[in-house]
């Protein structure tokens, strides 16, 4: 059964919607600003915002839409390093941000710093994480990425993902957020802890895409070939699979150039790309 939403109770057009009409089918969010990556984490520790700049510039000048920050590396500082990074970035971009943090008074901080518009990453259907992160949604009129996770877990069982999915887009619906601003997350998982997991996110994105179309579909690119050789064939070659399914926001690396080039032939041969002009400037420009 698909999602009905009354469109009357959801409020006026937001900032980050009327952004992202302007962007391509295809959302992009740079990855590469995440504690998480050792270069990262040292250039935090050192305050060296020499190298967050040029990561920061190069992934807008490879054309990501937005960039994702994570200071979430520094557990007990994790504020004090955010809200550094977020200056740092704001003065050498214009590119909006996503926001990505565990932590409900992160995510806030985060929304207050970046501006609009801004993307949240992430919430959940665990009662108490929804109800502490659904105010900050409202408060900076986000867009938000949607895990679909309860209180009982992961799960590979691709019927409770998408029940949980369903669930989790009613709820967020029911507060007023338009599904425009909802981008649904695939929980994408190591094909090499379990060869399924490739086939199970794509049924997934399938599924997404048919009962909630105005609902974004998104997904952690890198999170698939965690563990194996060549990561960057296989993030390639399931990034076309899953847009082919549907996909149409992804967070990965931008400066992966021959991704880059997927992307743009990949929207071509989808029909989201009017005489093939992307495809063909990105061509031109020797990227």
């Amino acid at each position: 059964m698909k999602i009905e939403y009354n469109y009357r109770t959801q409020p006026r057009e937001s900032c980050f919607v009327s952004a992202l009409k302007r962007r391509e089918n295809m959302i992009l969010i740079g990855e590469l600003l995440n504690s998480t990556r050792k270069k990262i984490r040292s250039a935090l520790a050192a305050k060296d915002d020499g190298y967050i700049r040029e990561i920061a510039l190069k992934q807008q000048e490879a054309g990501a839409h937005y960039l994702d920050v994570n200071a979430g590396a520094f557990s007990t500082s994790e504020p004090q390093y955010l809200e550094w990074m977020i200056s740092v970035i704001t003065e050498t971009t214009s590119l909006p941000l996503c926001v990505d943090s565990p932590k409900p008074e992160a995510l806030a901080l985060g929304c207050r710093l970046a501006g609009s518009p801004v993307i949240l990453n992430s919430i959940t259907a665990e009662k108490e994480h929804f109800s502490r992160v659904l105010p900050i949604v409202k408060e900076f009129d986000a867009g938000v990425i949607a895990l679909p996770l309860d209180e009982t877990g992961l799960s590979g069982d691709e019927d409770k993902i998408y029940n949980i999915a369903c669930r989790l887009v009613e709820n967020l619906a029911r507060e007023g957020i338009p599904p425009d601003r909802i981008f649904l997350d695939t929980l994408i998982r190591p094909l090499s802890t379990d060869i399924s997991y490739g086939e199970l996110a794509l049924n997934l994105i399938r599924r997404f895409s048919s009962h909630f179309p105005e609902v974004h579909r998104v997904c952690g690119l890198s999170n698939i070939s965690f563990g194996l050789p060549k990561r960057k064939l296989i993030n390639q070659t399931f990034l076309v699979m899953a847009m082919a399914s549907g996909l149409n926001a992804a967070i990965l690396d931008p400066l992966d150039n021959l991704l880059m080039a997927q992307v743009k032939a990949a929207q071509a041969l989808l029909a989201q790309d009017p005489f093939c002009m992307d495809y063909i400037n990105f061509i031109r420009s020797g990227k």
